[in-house]
Order: structure tokens, then sequence, then C-alpha cells
């Protein structure tokens, strides 16, 4: 977790159009931005496509960028907003929709402003976790395997996964708790 000092100085270094800073911000916030692109669009190729183009609008507004805020917020404003972009243009190159696609259209709701903030939580909760805690959430829920197969594959024991993974699970509860509240 970056401290406030970190973050001026990123949204300073951003604002004067140091590429380095660029390429630093793409590291840290690319995967929560990809996150709340693929909540709202649903398509993993249409959600890239949103964080490149969140990314070139930043880095053409970086002038304007006020360093006294923070990325994060500005970031996922420019994401969620190339999102609903792309989301039109794709609804509008729809042109031949068959009934069963129309109908699936209509009655399927686009995701909540919540649920989406509540994404972009779990990842910044996510990637808090040490690694190896990250690594055996990421294998169980992401990649569907086992507590055995994610043993098998990282090659330690059974009882080290099992560990690792109560232990990430905890501290996603302490890190996550504000969510059960609001």
């Amino acid at each position: 977790m970056t401290t406030l000092m970190e973050q001026e100085t990123l949204g300073e270094r951003f604002r004067v159009g140091d590429g380095s800073a660029l390429d630093e911000m793409y590291e840290r916030y690319s995967a929560p931005m990809y996150a709340t692109a693929l909540n709202l669009l649903g398509n993993r190729e249409h959600a890239a496509d949103a964080v490149q183009r969140a990314f070139v609008q930043a880095w053409r507004a970086a002038d304007r960028f006020d360093p006294a805020r923070e990325l994060k917020p500005w970031l996922y404003a420019i994401t969620r907003r190339a999102a609903v972009d792309i989301y039109r243009r794709e609804r509008r190159t729809q042109q031949q929709l068959t009934f069963d696609d129309a109908v699936e259209t209509v009655i399927a709701e686009p995701p909540s402003i919540v649920a989406v903030w509540q994404a972009w939580q779990v990842r910044e909760a996510l990637e808090q976790l040490r690694p190896r805690e990250r690594q055996v959430l990421r294998l169980a829920y992401y990649d569907g395997l086992t507590q055995t197969e994610i043993a098998e594959r990282l090659g330690v024991p059974l009882g080290t996964v099992k560990s690792r993974t109560a232990r990430a699970q905890r501290r996603l509860a302490i890190l996550l708790a504000h969510l059960r509240e609001s």
C-alpha cells in the first residue's frame, strides 16, 4: 500500500509528463482498472481495451491532473467512462440481434456502481495479501483448483496450502469488514 507522500510524488511526476510515472501507475493500477472494466463489460477483450483507452486518456490529461488528488479514484472514473463508451459502441454495432439475444440484453441488468466499487475494494484487499497467500487464493478461486491440486502444483505439503488459505481468508475478512457494514 502506498503512502500519501509516495502518492503525491507519483502524481506530481505524472503531471509533469514523466514516462516512468506512467509505467509505475500502470503497474500499480492496471489490474484493479481491468477488474472494474471487466465487471462493467463482462468481456475480457473489451475490458483490456477500456484500460488501454483509460491510460491514453489519462496521459493526454496529465498536465491538468491535480497532484493533491488521489490517482486511484481519478483513474477509476476514467476507466468507467471508457468502459461505458465501449459498451455504447458495441451496442450500436450489434445491428442484427436474434430474438433470444435481444431478450437477454433487455433482461440482463448492468452491474451497479456499488458492485463495481466492491469489486475494486476486493482487488485492493487481495493486493495487500502476502504473495503466497494471494497465490493460493488465485489458484483456488480463479483457476478452480482443489487444495490437493494446489499443493501438487506448488510442490508444498497440503497442510501448508490449507494454512495459507485460512490465513489469507482471515486477512481478507479483516480488510473487507467495511463492506459488511455498508
